[in-house]
């Protein structure tokens, strides 16, 4: 009989899990809080090497190839004085979100894979061979097992362990947007970071003319959706302008030529969740490691475990093992990933003092730590697909 999945959350890894876990003979629904059409405006996000080679056992690297841009070189460049601090190579592709995930679920239903909206989980509950699921509509689902891809705030995660850890605030906001109209100079797909007197900036030239862009804010304090929620457009656009007013760079100008910039959102991450599984439900993605956007892996490692997970589910018939299998193989690289990112976005929001001793260091960080041997244990990983594990 075959086995049957319920995955909680229809971002990246739940789509990627589904897919994977038909490839191994096992069903799979999808259960996503939000209705079909609430995946937000144009934030962005880059899929790593290793995140797209992670896709290809799925056939699901033209999919991503098919969205964003190439993004194969950084420049890291400094606010005070609008000098390149240094470059380095990148292989990776830039996509929104929102057309990730839409292509993503898409790919996952042409495989035969359900999805159903407005299903957000509010408990579940373990039975003598699988496990329930309850949604606040008042709806149940009941499978073999449970994969909680439920984020950051994940419902999964506290239903396995009451006492799981609260993530980390990282004393940064995000925000962003797209500016249109600009004529800038540079390399199409190129990120460029800029490491502004009191932000953190970053842009893309997309091959079409477009400028996509992020900025980090430096937040002290948590601010509540609420609080963020109040502050409306042009003041968001201000204080903006204010952050950047004595930088070198082109952000003014972005700034200007973006007609609705993102509002806030708080920046997180989980140094370590203790508890990922039990005999029945399993987290993956955010909801067991959420790393900085620093980082660069957020997507990828979501990929990546969407994908060893399904391999352990076939190589291992109880779900339990399985997922001991699972964590085994994931949890040294994840945590290592996301110490990673909290190291790379320590320098975003620099005092003055410290700001001039990175600009100084920079050139040599760089030519230490961001070569290709250097990062080696993060883009190189493979999963080989076809070797039995367990």
């Amino acid at each position: 009989m075959t086995k049957r999945a319920i995955i909680v959350g229809g971002g990246i890894a739940g789509p990627v899990a589904a897919t994977a876990l038909q490839q191994v003979g096992l069903e799979a629904v999808v259960y996503e809080a939000y209705d079909s059409g609430s995946d937000g405006v144009g934030a962005f996000l880059t899929i790593a090497a290793n995140g797209l080679a992670a896709l290809e056992p799925l056939g699901l690297t033209d999919v991503v190839a098919a969205l964003g841009m190439d993004t194969a070189r950084m420049h890291l460049i400094s606010g005070r004085t609008g000098t390149v601090l240094g470059s380095a190579d990148m292989q990776a592709r830039t996509v929104a979100r929102s057309d990730l995930y839409q292509a993503l679920r898409a790919a996952a239903i042409d495989r035969g894979v359900e999805v159903r909206y407005g299903k957000r989980l509010v408990d579940a509950s373990r039975t003598a061979s699988g496990v329930t699921a309850h949604f606040d509509d008042g709806t149940t689902a009941t499978g073999d097992l449970l994969i909680g891809a439920d984020g950051l705030r994940s419902r999964t995660r506290t239903l396995i362990d009451p006492k799981a850890p609260a993530a980390r605030h990282i004393g940064l906001l995000n925000t962003g947007g797209l500016g249109r109209g600009l004529r800038l100079a540079g390399e199409p797909g190129a990120a460029n970071f800029i490491f502004g007197r009191r932000c953190f900036f970053g842009w893309l030239l997309a091959p079409n003319g477009d400028v996509w862009w992020f900025a980090n804010p430096p937040s002290r304090n948590e601010p509540s959706r609420a609080e963020l929620a109040a502050i409306t457009s042009e003041q968001w656009r201000r204080q903006l302008n204010e952050l950047f007013a004595d930088d070198n760079g082109p952000m003014l100008e972005i700034i200007a030529a973006t007609n609705d910039i993102y509002r806030p959102w708080n920046t997180y991450d989980f140094p370590r969740v203790p508890t990922w599984h039990n005999d029945r439900m399993v987290i993956i993605g955010d909801a067991a490691h959420a790393t900085s956007p620093s980082s660069g892996q957020g997507a990828s490692m979501a990929i990546e475990d969407a994908v060893v997970l399904a391999q352990c589910l076939r190589d291992n018939a109880d779900p339990g093992r399985a997922f001991t299998v699972f964590e085994t193989l994931r949890r040294e690289r994840v945590e290592r990933v996301v110490a990673q990112g909290k190291r790379n976005g320590s320098g975003k929001a620099a005092g003055p003092l410290a700001a001039r001793i990175r600009d100084a260091m920079m050139p040599f960080i760089l030519r230490r730590f961001a070569t290709p041997e250097a990062q080696a244990w993060m883009h190189d990983y493979r999963i080989d697909w076809a070797t039995p594990v367990g």
